[in-house]
C-alpha cells in the first residue's frame, strides 16, 4: 500500500550523507541565508523523479504530509507527485491540488520547489480563470510567495500571453532579494523567447528600473549590440 510513511522510508533508505553535505550548501541552508536550516538527503532529482512516478496514484491529502518533514526531498518528492497528477486531473482535480498548494505554500520554500511545480499548479489552474491571486501572492511579505507569483506566469507565456507577466514584475521592481530578479529576468527572458518585440516594448519603458541581475537574465539571448544598448538605458 502507497502512503507517505512508505515513501518517506524510501527515500531515507536512499540517502548520500556525502551529496547532502554539498545539496545544503549549494542550496544556503547556513545561518541567515534564504534557507538556514534546511536538511538534505541527498537525492538527485532523477531519483526523485522516479520515485513519485511511482507513487503517482499516491492520495494528494496523503501526499500533503511529506510537505511537513524537515527533509528537502521529501517535500520536492510530494510536490512533483502533485504536478504528475495535475497534468492528468479534470477540473476539480486541479482545483483540489491548487487549493492544497496555496494552503502549504509555507512549506514550498525554496526556489527549486518553486519553480518545479507553480507553472504546472498555479499557473496552468489558472489559464481560464481571474488572476487577481498572483497579484495577492505578489504582496505578501514572503519571498516563497512572490516567487511563486513571477514563476507561475510561465503557464501564461506558454500560451502567448504575457499581460500578467509584465503586471506582476513591475510589482516586483523595488524588490531586494536576488532570487525575485532572477525570477522577473527569468520570466521575461521567456516572453522574449516567444515574442521579442513585446519584450523590447516592455523593456523600452522599464530596463531603467530593472534590477541589474533582473535585467540582464531579460537580455541574455538579445545579441551585443542591443545587450549594450539595455545595460546602459
Amino acid at each position: 500500500m502507497l502512503t507517505a510513511e512508505t515513501l518517506k522510508a524510501e527515500l531515507l533508505s536512499r540517502a548520500n550523507p556525502e551529496r547532502a553535505l554539498a545539496l545544503q550548501r549549494f542550496f544556503k541552508t547556513g545561518p541567515g541565508q534564504y534557507a538556514e536550516g534546511d536538511l538534505f538527503l541527498g537525492l538527485t532529482v532523477p531519483e526523485q523523479r522516479e520515485i513519485a512516478g511511482r507513487y503517482r496514484t499516491l492520495p494528494p491529502e496523503e501526499a500533503a504530509k511529506l510537505l511537513h518533514e524537515p527533509y528537502h526531498e521529501c517535500r520536492l518528492t510530494a510536490l512533483i507527485i502533485w504536478t504528475l497528477q495535475a497534468k492528468k486531473a479534470g477540473e476539480a482535480g486541479r482545483k483540489q491540488l491548487f487549493d492544497l498548494y496555496l494552503e502549504n505554500r509555507q512549506y514550498v520554500n525554496n526556489w527549486d520547489l518553486v519553480d518545479v511545480t507553480c507553472p504546472e499548479i498555479i499557473g496552468v489552474y489558472l489559464l481560464n480563470k481571474d488572476r487577481q491571486v498572483l497579484d495577492e501572492l505578489a504582496a505578501q511579505n514572503h519571498l516563497w510567495s512572490q516567487r511563486m507569483a513571477m514563476v507561475s506566469t510561465l503557464a501564461f507565456i506558454r500560451k502567448g500571453q504575457f499581460g500578467d507577466t509584465f503586471r506582476i514584475a513591475e510589482q516586483l521592481l523595488g524588490h531586494k532579494h536576488d532570487l525575485i530578479h532572477k525570477a522577473v529576468g527569468w520570466m521575461l527572458r521567456e516572453v522574449g523567447k516567444k515574442n521579442p518585440e513585446a519584450l523590447e516594448e516592455f523593456l523600452h519603458d522599464q530596463a531603467g528600473k530593472l534590477p541589474r541581475t533582473a535585467l540582464r537574465y531579460a537580455i541574455e539571448r538579445f545579441d551585443p549590440a542591443r545587450r549594450t544598448y539595455y545595460l546602459n538605458l
